[in-house]
């Protein structure tokens, strides 16, 4: 009864029959006439998950294989597992294959949205840094219109589901259910707004004026003189931004020189106000959220700004002199905070 390598699949088969009937171990090894230490090491690996002999490696695919498939992904990014596959010479492997193998190799991403930027909108976003890398960016009103939809961006509203539940029913209407456009701005630890924008009005040079008139303003008037003094007023370059009936008009309010910045083309980026929106945004949607009307999301967008905190706004508006000395050091030119 000398002991053996392994056991049969019958004898492991009744094995596990006699030890479910309450047998020992010393029985159940008489009984099959095999070795008690046999018996033993196979009852006690069957109470712990087994560790397959070839852990880490990939069966369909060689090592040989697996490093051109790793170095077809680096050359060839956001291209499906298919492609990777042929590209590396290894087609006809199974898509679940594919990926298992793909996810110890990278990481699954969406390509990110970057503007476009020719040579000028270069040149110009380093003009620009260099013009205002001593500026006091605390001194700013960073200021920028903003759309929100009832249904929100798409793709914010998935998640996790346990298994059994079922998944719930998001409303679909054409073009997100038209939303509310709004303007705000941010200086300091300050937010300004958020200001509405009326139903149907076409943000044209003269409607620009006569919102800045009715809502930015009041709130500028209010400020003390050494204030209106040392704000620099920011705005991108839209067409109703950059028109001469919109300068003449800001340099009417005592918004001229020195206290309009001037904004390079193409820089969502340089703005801190956009990462503002996305802040909001997510408080606004959180849970996959809809809206049923423009009020309710107007109110849930003033609702969410209150709650916004000032240490918040701080961070973004102090993020400028991060944003500068990345655009002078990145050889891209894109900033990503």
């Amino acid at each position: 009864m000398g002991e053996k390598k392994d056991l049969s699949a019958a004898e492991k088969r009744e094995i596990v029959e006699c030890f479910g009937q309450g047998m020992k171990t010393l029985d159940i090894s008489r009984k099959l006439r095999r070795d008690h230490r046999t018996v033993k090491r196979f009852v006690a690996d069957s109470e712990h998950t087994r560790v397959r002999a070839d852990k880490g490696t990939m069966r369909k695919v060689s090592a040989r294989q697996i490093h051109r498939i790793k170095r077809a992904a680096a050359k060839m990014p956001l291209q499906s597992s298919k492609q990777v596959f042929e590209a590396a010479g290894a087609s006809g492997v199974p898509r679940t294959s594919r990926c298992r193998i793909l996810q110890r190799l990278a990481v699954m991403h969406k390509p990110s949205i970057r503007p476009p930027l020719t040579s000028a909108h270069k040149q110009k976003r380093l003009q620009w840094a260099q013009k205002y890398m001593k500026t006091n960016f605390q001194t700013v009103l960073f200021t920028d219109e903003c759309r929100a939809t009832l249904d929100g961006p798409d793709g914010w509203s998935g998640g996790w589901l346990v298994d059994g539940h079922h998944v719930p029913t998001r409303l679909r209407r054409h073009q997100g259910g038209c939303g509310v456009m709004f303007w705000a701005g941010i200086m300091g630890r300050e937010l300004v707004g958020p200001f509405r924008v009326p139903e149907g009005v076409k943000m044209t040079s003269e409607k620009y004026v006569e919102f800045l008139t009715d809502h930015f303003l009041p709130w500028y008037k209010k400020k003390n003189r050494a204030f209106r003094n040392k704000i620099i007023f920011m705005h991108d370059n839209a067409p109703s931004h950059a028109a001469r009936n919109t300068s003449a008009s800001l340099a009417a309010m005592g918004i001229k020189g020195g206290k309009l910045m001037v904004w390079p083309p193409s820089s969502p980026d340089l703005n801190p106000i956009e990462n503002l929106w996305s802040i909001l945004k997510r408080k606004i949607y959180e849970g996959g959220r809809q809206f049923t009307s423009k009020q309710q999301l107007w109110k849930a967008i003033l609702t969410n700004c209150k709650e916004i905190q000032t240490e918040t706004v701080q961070k973004l508006t102090s993020s400028m002199d991060a944003r500068i000395v990345k655009l002078l050091s990145n050889k891209e030119f894109y900033v990503k905070m």
